[in-house]
């Protein structure tokens, strides 16, 4: 059967939905042919299973360069494989190694020991905000610095840098800026941490980069920066726009707010819910074909790029009950949205209990949160790889 190709659906129908395109080709095509951006034909798979089987399947590489990008056309000599330590762009063994090695440092301990950091860092926000008046923008003040500051905490960054840490990590992540820019930010950042790696091994604390450097001493302080970055970004991207755009969601849902006031205990289960709905990484997870492959009934080449929609897949009738509902009493799903397979977010843990740490203090911080604006004033992070939002005016 010819499958038409298409460009990769980008147009939502609301704030808080996934391009209606992703729902007729689950139905029709759930393996779509991609029309890419440099005339080359991709994929695109929005089922549930089908998604899950390509995230998990050796056929399929993250390496930079097997990808082609689907909304922009990235010159060549720029489709360069990620540095060593970036583990998100590399594929076993190396990809294992890294993340072992940083899987060692998320231990059990380590998670339980930044609750209570963490719980005094939102509350010190909310008493911020409340002292400075009845209203604020709830990105700015709450949903960017508190991830940012348990990345700090993480990374060992000293009290005395955290506000210039703050500074330089939000140049580089904001989405606004030009493109060359946003690069000079980043290798500012990339300067910064290289710089407090290399004090850590001189000069090792309770902190992730030394017991990176304690659990194998060969590693290079580029290797340790990369992996640093890499906790960086993904820790603090989809984090900060769950609080963000997870509190727009409930201030347009009333009724399940409701249910969370009255029931506390509900916020684990508000929380994987807000996950599945919301799907913030927008435009899915990619992969190069690295051999012939035979998924959905389509056979994908060698060379050819994949698009796993994420948020097709966490809206997918054949996996979940009345799929386009919030209902934050569903029990627990086994939603994606923290990706599948070998790449899976290694943080997820820690997002979740910042999550549930903020909403719940946020809630019953402020009885009467609502919107200071109308709900189409809301500016959206339309074109960001993680979905959000850019402000959240809010009053109490």
């Amino acid at each position: 059967m010819t499958i038409e190709a298409t460009p990769l659906p980008t147009t939502r129908p609301t704030p808080f939905d996934p391009p209606e395109d992703y729902r007729k080709l689950r139905e029709d095509q759930p393996v779509s042919r991609l029309a890419m951006p440099d005339g080359s034909l991709g994929w695109l798979v929005t089922s549930y299973e089908l998604v899950r089987a390509v995230m998990s399947g050796p056929q399929f590489s993250s390496k930079f360069s097997t990808i082609t990008n689907p909304l922009r056309v990235i010159p060549q000599e720029m489709r360069q494989d990620a540095q060593p330590g970036m583990f998100i762009g590399q594929d076993p063994p190396d990809h294992g190694r890294y993340r072992k090695l940083l899987t060692g440092q998320f231990t059990v301990r380590r998670m339980r020991s930044l609750e209570p950091r963490i719980q005094q860092m939102v509350i010190d926000h909310l008493d911020a905000m409340e002292a400075a008046g009845d209203s604020a923008d709830l990105v700015d003040k709450f949903a960017l610095p508190i991830p940012s500051l348990v990345i700090c905490e993480l990374l060992g960054v000293p009290y005395e840098e955290r506000d210039e840490f703050q500074h330089r990590t939000g140049r580089m992540l904001d989405t606004s800026r030009p493109f060359e820019e946003a690069r000079a930010a980043g290798e500012a950042v990339r300067e910064y941490v290289g710089d407090l790696v290399a004090r850590k091994r001189t000069a090792p604390g309770d902190d992730m980069i030394s017991g990176l450097f304690e659990s194998d001493p060969t590693l290079s302080n580029d290797e340790v920066a990369e992996m640093g970055l890499l906790l960086l970004i993904a820790g603090h991207e989809t984090t900060a726009n769950m609080l963000g755009l997870g509190t727009f969601l409930l201030l347009q849902r009333p009724d399940q707010l409701a249910k969370l006031r009255e029931d506390p205990s509900l916020i684990n289960n508000a929380v994987e819910e807000l996950l599945r709905y919301l799907s913030v990484v927008q435009y899915g997870t990619t992969r190069g074909v690295i051999e012939d492959v035979e998924i959905g009934g389509q056979q994908f080449r060698k060379g050819e790029t994949v698009i796993c929609s994420l948020a097709a897949a966490n809206r997918d009738p054949a996996r979940f009950d009345n799929p386009e509902i919030l209902d934050i009493t569903r029990s627990h799903s086994t939603h994606i949205a923290f990706g599948h397979g070998i790449h899976q977010c290694l943080g997820q843990q820690l997002s979740r209990i910042e999550m549930q740490i903020a909403f719940r203090e946020l809630f019953d911080r402020f009885p009467n949160l609502r919107l200071a604006v109308e709900p189409e004033e809301v500016k959206l992070r339309t074109t960001s790889v993680v979905y959000g939002t850019a402000t959240l005016p809010v009053a109490w």
